[in-house]
């Protein structure tokens, strides 16, 4: 080969790999030395096992160490998303393939990292706890690396592998926590953080957790599960809920009790639904014996409401979740730490009313100043109202319920509220859908509206990501150069508004509306 059979080949390797290299992003973990890649002067390291594989005989266990390995191991692709079946219309598709063996981690350090321990944001990904992954383009976090923040997303185990209260183990479990697998995987990827992000220069003392929808509700657990003490010291809740369910998903019990439904009841009938009907060990060992996508049985975002009668989700164990957020908060029982918290102002929610008049019969004696409040003009559309007044009481009101929670407690709190909409979706939208924020958040628009971007959904990008990584440095979201964002106070009922024109700080306009969903939550505890 000649110099001039050279030259083209190099300009090509230039063209696909731009300022990529590959050479020296070494450190050392628990577990061994891992190699990540620099592009554009931002170090990631992909695919680091923070347990080991929950499969075989570990399959529905607690998490267990990660095996040591020889060498320098390369973090350079992501792993596995944990298993699961994907749906077509996810907002954020993945990028690896499912598979069981799913237990890993991925780390974002800031270009130039000196010897100063930079704060830490741990993220949470959503998906109803049947679908999601750390792998999709929207969840990078370079973005939030180049702010001067230790960015880290971890797998956490979905569906059936992740909720599964069988008889046989919950007493193969014995004193330990049974059922709640994703929450203990979570509460594995938080210790490993502790113990392992120095060698990114990560301060382990100021950690962030964040999360949105089944993640948002998975930061909800984490600061009122007893098992997560000391974790992380500040927390960001987007769309998670807060009242009676985490992330809109309602919590079963354990164990049946007075008939009523319970996650056991749940895993027992899927169990018999494979033609397992004992209840011991010879139980567990067919049940552990099957293949992966059996285990899934079609479960994903769109079947889940059909799948009741053998899926769970998040139960009420004993151990690891002992009460409702709602109950949690009420009686203080929650971390005392500073929280930054809100919904979308179009935000997902269900109903099953008929008509106006249906929907509007919970409210009561107040039905008339509801109808007031939600439907002025006097709309027969039920189906537009309905999602509105279902938004308000799974996702709206709960945000703001923690917020003044936080705040009675001592603690900073800073309610949002996301409005905004991409200039390209503004005829078809009106107001911000569920989950639409997040490509701000991170700013990574280009994985959501690649051919769409307008100058202003930039610019809306860079503030909000600016406000995220402002909380994680300094438990407050306010830094120079963006709109002031006062702290939640039940008096003013101040929140920031990302509206399409910029970040508004304002009191609340949906304050009476809220409040009469508020009084219908604190009717029905």
């Amino acid at each position: 080969m000649t110099v001039r059979d050279i030259v083209p080949c190099f300009a090509v390797m230039v063209i696909l790999f731009g300022t990529m290299t590959f050479a020296s992003n070494v450190t050392t973990v628990e577990s061994g030395k891992v190699r990540g890649v620099s592009q554009d002067g931002v170090v990631s390291f992909k695919g680091i096992p923070y347990a080991a594989p929950p499969i075989g005989n570990l399959r529905w266990r607690a998490p267990r160490p990660a095996a040591h390995w020889k060498g320098v191991r390369s973090a350079t692709q992501y792993g596995h998303d944990c298993m699961q079946l994907p749906f077509p219309s996810d907002a954020a598709p993945l990028a690896a393939t499912p598979g069981e063996d799913c237990l890993v981690l991925n780390v974002w350090v800031p270009p130039g990292q000196g010897k100063a321990k930079l704060p830490v944001m741990v993220w949470i990904y959503g998906g109803g706890y049947v679908n999601g992954g750390s792998s999709p383009a929207v969840y990078d976090g370079s973005q939030f690396a180049r702010q001067g923040v230790v960015f880290v997303s971890f797998n956490y185990r979905l569906g059936r592998f992740g909720f599964f209260a069988h008889p046989a183990l919950i007493a193969e479990a014995g004193s330990g926590p049974a059922g709640n697998y994703a929450f203990m995987d979570q509460i594995a990827a938080l210790k490993w953080v502790k113990e392992n992000i120095s060698a990114f220069g990560g301060d382990p003392g100021k950690v962030t957790l964040f999360g949105e929808s089944a993640g948002g509700g998975s930061v909800l657990t984490m600061m009122t599960s007893p098992l997560s003490e000391g974790l992380f010291e500040r927390a960001i809740i987007q769309s998670g809920g807060g009242r009676d369910g985490l992330g809109g998903m309602p919590l079963m019990s354990a164990q049946s009790s007075n008939g009523r439904p319970s996650a056991e009841s749940t895993a027992l009938a899927f169990a018999q639904s494979k033609g397992i009907k004992e209840m011991d060990n010879a139980a567990l060992d067919a049940l552990r014996k099957l293949p992966a996508d059996q285990i899934v049985d079609g479960l994903n975002m769109a079947s889940m409401f059909q799948a009741a009668g053998t899926y769970s989700g998040p139960m009420i164990d004993g151990k690891l979740i002992v009460e409702t957020p709602q109950d949690a908060f009420l009686a203080g029982h929650e971390i005392k730490i500073p929280v930054m918290i809100g919904a979308n102002s179009r935000d997902i929610g269900f109903s099953a009313a008929r008509n106006v008049s249906d929907l509007m019969a919970p409210f009561g004696v107040s039905k008339e100043r509801a109808m007031a409040a939600y439907n002025p003009g006097n709309s027969g559309d039920v189906g537009a109202l309905s999602t509105v007044v279902a938004a308000d009481q799974m996702m709206v009101e709960p945000a703001r319920f923690v917020a003044k929670a936080v705040a009675a407690s001592g603690q900073p709190a800073f309610e949002y509220r996301f409005s905004y909409v991409a200039v390209s979706m503004r005829k078809e939208w009106n107001g911000a859908p569920h989950a639409t924020e997040i490509p701000f958040v991170f700013d990574t628009l280009k994985a959501r509206y690649s051919n769409s971007l307008d100058p202003a959904d930039s610019a809306m990008a860079k503030t909000a990501n600016a406000y995220w990584a402002a909380f994680a440095k300094n438990a407050d979201p306010n830094s120079d150069g963006i709109p002031k964002w006062p702290p939640y106070n039940s008096a003013t009922d101040m929140l920031m508004d990302f509206t399409n024109s910029a970040p508004v700080a304002r009191a609340d306009p949906w304050k009476t509306r809220l409040d009469l969903t508020e009084g219908l939550a604190n009717k029905h505890p």
